[in-house]
């Protein structure tokens, strides 16, 4: 038996306004020294047992005040571990603990932070050293339980840190790490309220007119134009949602004068998260950054009296990692 192995992965910013399904990035904090919001999971192998004990469990879950399930079948990172298991290694067996360093329902990929920590973990433990593609592909189970769809813009750049485009994950995940402008930081702000994705994406519009179709087609090629030739003004013009955003922001109160106070503090662009409720806004530099999260969390508190937690996030981010002690 090997020794077990402890795995990171970071929360991240998904869809980023105009890029629905296809655009995200990874976060990390500004600066403290301390791991950045995201899920730790030790993977330790197990001697296979026989009688319904199947190739993953789940012994441990801490940090989600006993909200998530320990059955494997219900796990996000064990139903992606097992994926894994099963496709690489069908005599295996593995045991995962899941610490939870990030708040649930947030809209910042906490399900993909799960499986994406798993199956690098449990790599890792049987010495696969599968390529990147191979695990964001097995990853993707987990977040098809979570979520109701098959989509990697929060798994990939937690996988892979920085600010990707997935541009495919059929027949194999087609991922393309972008360009980030220097001093390109995020504003995140977090009230105090949850969405469930899966509900989120249920109410989205499957039939989009042809005219708002162009329109965020758009939006999506100016931002990774801008992203490569470093244009901050043509980003900020971009960055505009006229699919999802519509749809979810009346289920975040005070979204709209959180974002007006971030475009009037200077940042670029400001949408939701994910399906939110958290905000994020990018913006040109730090400081700048600063400014505009203590604008976001003033709006939200003086709107509609929620009380929101904050991020300074600087790009590009790194993913995930095993570490070999205590973090």
């Amino acid at each position: 038996m090997t020794n077990p192995v402890r795995a990171f992965a970071p929360a991240s910013v998904s869809n980023m306004a105009c890029g629905f399904d296809i655009l995200g990035f990874a976060l990390q904090s500004e600066g403290d020294g301390h791991l950045s919001p995201g899920d730790l999971v030790t993977a330790s192998e197990r001697e296979p047992t026989a009688g319904g004990c199947g190739p993953v469990r789940v012994t441990a879950i801490t940090g989600d005040e006993g909200r998530l399930p320990l059955e494997a079948e219900r796990n996000t990172a064990a139903v992606a571990a097992k994926a894994l298991v099963d496709g690489e290694a069908p005599d295996a067996a593995v045991d995962l603990e899941i610490e939870k360093r990030m708040p649930l329902e947030s809209g910042l990929g906490s399900s993909a932070a799960s499986a994406v920590a798993a199956v690098v973990a449990v790599d890792a433990l049987l010495g696969l050293e599968l390529p990147a593609a191979a695990l964001l592909r097995y990853a993707v189970a987990g977040e098809v339980l979570a979520s109701g769809g098959a989509h990697a813009d929060n798994l990939a750049p937690s996988l892979l840190g920085g600010l990707v485009l997935v541009r495919s994950l059929d027949p194999e995940p087609d991922v393309i790490e972008l360009p980030v402008p220097e001093g390109l930081t995020c504003a995140l702000v977090r009230p105090h309220a949850e969405v469930n994705t899966k509900e989120s994406r249920a109410r989205l519009d499957r039939h989009l007119p042809l005219e708002r179709a162009v329109t965020q087609w758009g939006n999506a090629a100016a931002l990774v134009a801008a992203l490569y030739r470093s244009d901050l003004e043509l980003l900020s013009r971009a960055l505009v949602d006229v699919v999802a955003e519509p749809v979810r922001a009346p289920g975040v109160p005070g979204f709209h004068a959180a974002r007006a106070a971030a475009i009037d503090a200077g940042a670029l662009g400001c949408s939701l998260s994910g399906s939110g409720p958290a905000l994020f806004a990018l913006c040109d530099g730090r400081a700048r950054a600063r400014r505009v999260a203590a604008a976001m969390v003033a709006a939200f508190e003086s709107d509609v009296r929620v009380n929101c937690d904050q991020l300074v996030a600087p790009l590009p981010a790194p993913g995930a990692r095993v570490f070999n002690k205590e973090v």
